[in-house]
């Protein structure tokens, strides 16, 4: 799946004259705690307008209504969107809906298809995925204590989930849960089924404060009990004990969109790291840009922005070759490098504003408070380093 070269550049071109002049120049009106609810009808209009210029959803194929773009080129429009809290949403490329959609486009029936993946991708429901739980390490998703136990045409769910992003508000969850827990392959005792959140027994508890933002619609990250929920056999997504697998095909794609929008989010913070440097005073003539330790933070953010975009782009090209499962130390190396150079750039860029870099007068305190959890979610630096070190040296130990 890609687009000719003079084609994806002038979208690229749309999108990024779009994000500066049509949201950028917004978001100081925004609230840096970032209330959905408060910002709904400027966010719908922004939707409106992406929409009429043929560009909403665009990581998804051209048969169902997106622009058809690879991997490698989707990366570099997240990058353009990650530059703003509310781009990916306004493009309708946010998670977890984007990678709900993948999944429901490349596992869902006919049925599933029509009532749960259109209305997401055209934007008329908002979506969420329940699978982490508190008594369980979020990064052993084999390890899972939600049943769900077939009754007759029927899947009666129980147990305890939290961090369901964007549940708050949503239409329907994409729930992982134990089907078959007898079976001897812990990798096949797990489906994925199809909740509708107005379902009897589906329960939201809270939304969890997170670094001191409880969030609120698509920014929130929820605690839900399922208790006797009870859903149709027909909701389950793709094949009973697939569920692993399916959690495993959206993974892949998915680094690679939060990476990009992380070297955003990056490019965002050296601009306002360079800028303070030249203009805050020391003292008269002498700006902190003056100063070598200053010019190392800036000259290794730089190097480190520049390897993490190539390494994300190399990995992107490598799956839209030969499949996510090519790529598998590529996407765990890409993982923890550059969500360590995401929090290393953001810390930099505050130290250098100082007292000012820990008020919510810039969007530095902010985006340190929501991407902390980069170095966690989908899988824990540790995780990902361990895995690296384990592929390297299996060719050494044959």
């Amino acid at each position: 799946m890609a687009i000719p070269n003079k084609e994806f550049e002038d979208i690229k071109n749309q999108i990024k004259k779009f994000v500066d002049e049509e949201i950028a120049v917004d978001e100081k009106e925004f609230s840096n705690m970032h209330a959905f609810a408060e910002h709904l009808p400027y966010l719908e209009e922004k939707r409106n307008k992406v929409r009429e210029m043929g560009l909403f959803a665009p990581q998804i194929p051209k048969e169902h209504g997106g622009l058809g773009l690879s991997l490698h080129q989707l990366g570099q429009i997240y990058e353009i969107l990650g530059h703003t809290f509310y781009g990916l949403y306004i493009f309708n490329c946010q998670a977890p809906d984007a990678g709900n959609m993948e999944i429901l486009m490349e596992h869902g029936t006919d049925y599933q298809k029509e009532t749960f993946l259109k209305p997401l991708v055209e934007g008329k429901i908002r979506s969420c995925f329940s699978m982490t739980e508190p008594d369980h390490a979020g990064s052993n998703p084999v390890i899972m204590s939600t049943i769900a136990k077939k009754e007759g045409s029927n899947y009666v769910i129980n147990g305890h989930k939290w961090f369901t992003s964007s549940a708050d508000g949503a239409a329907f969850a994409i729930v992982m849960v134990v089907t078959d827990p007898e079976n001897p392959n812990p990798y096949l005792r797990a489906s994925q089924i199809i909740v509708p959140t107005d379902t009897p027994g589906f329960n939201f508890i809270r939304n969890i404060s997170v670094m001191g933002d409880e969030g609120d619609g698509w920014n929130a990250h929820a605690e839900i009990r399922y208790e006797n929920c009870t859903v149709p056999e027909e909701n389950v997504l793709g094949p009973v004990g697939s569920g692993f697998k399916i959690a495993q095909d959206r993974l892949g794609p998915g680094r690679i969109h939060h990476c990009m929008r992380w070297i955003g989010e990056c490019e965002r913070a050296f601009d306002m790291m360079c800028k303070r440097a030249v203009s805050r005073e020391l003292s008269p003539g002498k700006p902190l840009a003056s100063k070598q330790t200053i010019q190392n933070w800036i000259a290794d953010s730089r190097a480190e922005i520049n390897a993490s975009r190539l390494m994300v782009l190399d990995a992107a090209e490598k799956i839209d070759q030969d499949g996510a499962e090519s790529a598998k130390v590529e996407i765990s190396t890409i993982k923890f490098f550059v969500a360590k150079v995401l929090q290393d750039v953001l810390d930099r860029a505050i130290q250098i504003h100082g007292a000012l870099g820990m008020t919510d007068d810039t969007p530095l305190a902010s985006l340190f408070r929501h991407e902390r959890s980069a170095r966690i979610y989908d899988g824990a630096d540790e995780v990902h380093r361990s895995r690296v070190a384990r592929e390297i040296l299996k060719s050494y130990s044959k």
